[in-house]
């Protein structure tokens, strides 16, 4: 029978991991400098080349850095990079490091004494033996090289290598060039683009391009997933893979405060796996939790009123943050019948005349969608697809489709719908959305449009999605970094899935050609007005039926001071301590 780790249980097996760092006889840490929260999706690497979700890339962010990171804007500021330029033409990013950042202290950069080399299959067992220090080795330019080429070797398959590939230098036959990536000297980077790409500073603060070792992906292999070494606040200690995942702090960090106290403030993270959401919340409640972001349908109710406020009983018991989220609940349409069969063959020849499409979105009440279904949480999709949290959103500049069931009917008859001739549809959906479905189903029925709700398995839907055999479907896009491109290129023609995010395959020549010149403009305000214009193809076209752009609830304990929300949902404790 496989054992239970309770949340206390994970504390109390941190607390003797991380006394034993300190060797024998040593006190347990405080609790208050051990923070604890739980991740309820499977974990399944501490290699930041897969940190491809949000339990992936949670887990690594405290472990490693890369060039660049979010400012409190989300704007990109320079990281383990110093400084950086850009050059003119938009081509050539050079990045100059930081100086006295290093990796973490591993067996893998240790030499023991009598050899120069150790020999291949030297097993070292006592660490104390080796000339090695505390703190690894320094980071060079040429790690930084190392690490994005791994992103792209098929070897590592990485599913991070879409962010590199299309964009920096290419050889003839498509493959990246050597040249793409350059250490110039031990402290100087240069990055090639084939061609201008403004939102590139963006691309460089994601987990995927956080450095590596070479020394240890060579010791470890495929299992550097389960032996990381970064440069970042924490270093691994200790995973138990579905119960416990240990971190202890970094007393080498690169990172001063403000105040110039030695980053980070904690001791150690602790992190539990329990799946459950309502025992998650509950443990929560009892304490045992520092953190938990996101409240699912379970507790939304019991949490919070309808009009998004937390109820009396629970109000001062915890603190509340709310901020908007780069997420879109979206509808999708296939409007590419090449793959569509039998019943969805049908719905899909339907759905190609936009005023169908267009009657579907006029139909919906989203702020009685987000008041009733959501509690508040969220805002109604109203706009385009690009949410609410980034620059170029604007409700009054891409209007979208308010409720007006009067015009979706009328659209409907112009279409060849009505009472002898009804509209039949499937929606394909997950049981996670199920609700949400069921009320869509209602509201289309009040204009004559009857449509099935079809439940699946997330990988089920996943696949019909991507492979193009669902005509209509629900579905959402979390941003990869912020800047609006990354949701705009969801219509942009070269990028049909499966290859690309283009799920709908939606293709405009206009729209391309706005996207193509959009990416080369170094002007944010001109940038701005041309991301303003893609969006409001979209809104006419109705590839898309936005519901609603989503909005982030973190809960913590009334100790936990420094952490802060922001739209891109990353946990970052390196300012964090409990009073």
């Amino acid at each position: 029978m496989r054992r239970f780790w309770g949340p206390w249980a994970v504390f109390l097996a941190g607390a003797g991991a991380l006394a034993g760092c300190q060797g024998p006889g040593a006190a347990a840490p405080d609790e208050r400098r051990v923070f604890r929260y739980n991740q309820p999706e499977a974990l399944t690497s501490l290699d930041p080349a897969f940190a491809r979700n949000q339990a992936n890339s949670w887990a690594v962010a405290q472990l490693y850095n890369g060039l660049m990171e979010l400012d409190s804007t989300l704007t990109p500021v320079p990281a383990l990079a110093r400084r950086y330029q850009v050059s003119p033409d938009g081509l050539t990013y050079t990045f100059v490091l930081r100086k006295g950042v290093r990796f973490h202290g591993s067996e893998v950069f240790a030499r023991p004494k009598m050899f120069i080399d150790p020999p291949p299959n030297w097993i070292i067992k006592h660490p104390v033996e080796f000339a090695a220090g505390p703190a690894g080795r320094p980071v060079t330019a040429a790690d930084f090289v190392y690490s994005f080429q791994r992103l792209l070797d098929a070897k590592t398959a990485s599913p991070g290598g879409w962010i590199f590939r299309g964009k920096v230098l290419e050889q003839a036959d498509g493959d990246p060039s050597d040249t793409c990536f350059v250490a110039v000297n031990d402290s100087t980077l240069r990055i090639h683009l084939q061609k201008p790409f403004i939102p590139f500073l963006g691309i460089l603060t994601m987990p995927y391009t956080y450095v590596v070792p070479r020394e240890a992906v060579a010791r470890y292999g495929k299992d550097f997933r389960e032996h990381p070494v970064g440069t970042g606040p924490f270093q691994f200690r200790l995973w138990d893979e579905g119960n416990v995942l240990l971190y202890k702090k970094n007393t080498h960090y690169w990172r001063r405060d403000a105040r110039g106290r030695q980053l980070p403030y904690l001791d150690a993270v602790a992190i539990s796996f329990i799946a459950d959401r309502k025992t998650e919340f509950l443990t929560f409640m009892q304490g045992k939790l520092d953190f938990l972001s996101g409240i699912r349908e379970g507790s939304r109710d019991l949490v919070m009123n309808r009009d998004g406020t937390v109820r009396a009983d629970f109000r001062g018991k915890f603190a509340v943050q709310k901020v908007p989220y780069l997420n879109t609940e979206y509808l999708g349409i296939q409007l590419d019948s090449t793959h569509l069969t039998g019943e969805q063959a049908v719905q899909g020849r339907a759905l190609r005349d936009v005023r169908v499409r267009q009657a579907l979105a006029w139909a919906l009440n989203k702020p009685e969608l987000t008041a009733y279904m959501l509690n508040h949480v969220g805002q109604a999709g109203t706009s385009g697809f690009v949410p609410a949290a980034l620059p170029s959103f604007s409700q009054a500049l891409v209007p979208g489709y308010d409720y007006q069931p009067a015009r979706a009917r009328a659209l409907l008859r112009a279409a060849g719908w009505g009472p002898r001739r009804p509209l039949r549809l499937r929606l394909s959906t997950v049981a996670e959305r199920k609700e949400i479905g069921e009320y869509l189903q209602k509201q289309w029925a009040n204009v004559g449009i009857q449509v099935q709700v079809d439940i699946n398995q997330s990988a089920a839907q996943q696949e019909l999605v991507d492979n193009g055999r669902a005509a209509f479907f629900a579905k959402s896009w979390l941003g990869d970094y912020p800047d609006a491109e990354n949701y705009l290129a969801l219509f942009y023609s070269p990028n049909f899935s499966p290859a690309g995010p283009d799920k709908t395959h939606f293709k405009s020549a206009a729209y391309d050609r706005l996207y193509d010149q959009a990416i080369r403009t170094q002007d944010a305000a001109q940038r701005t007005a041309l991301y303003q214009q893609m969006d409001r193809i979209v809104v006419a076209e109705v590839p898309v039926i936005s519901l609603y752009y989503d909005e982030l609830i973190r809960l913590s304990q009334n100790n936990v001071r420094g952490l802060k929300a922001n739209p891109m949902n990353q946990l970052l404790l390196e300012g964090v301590w409990k009073r």
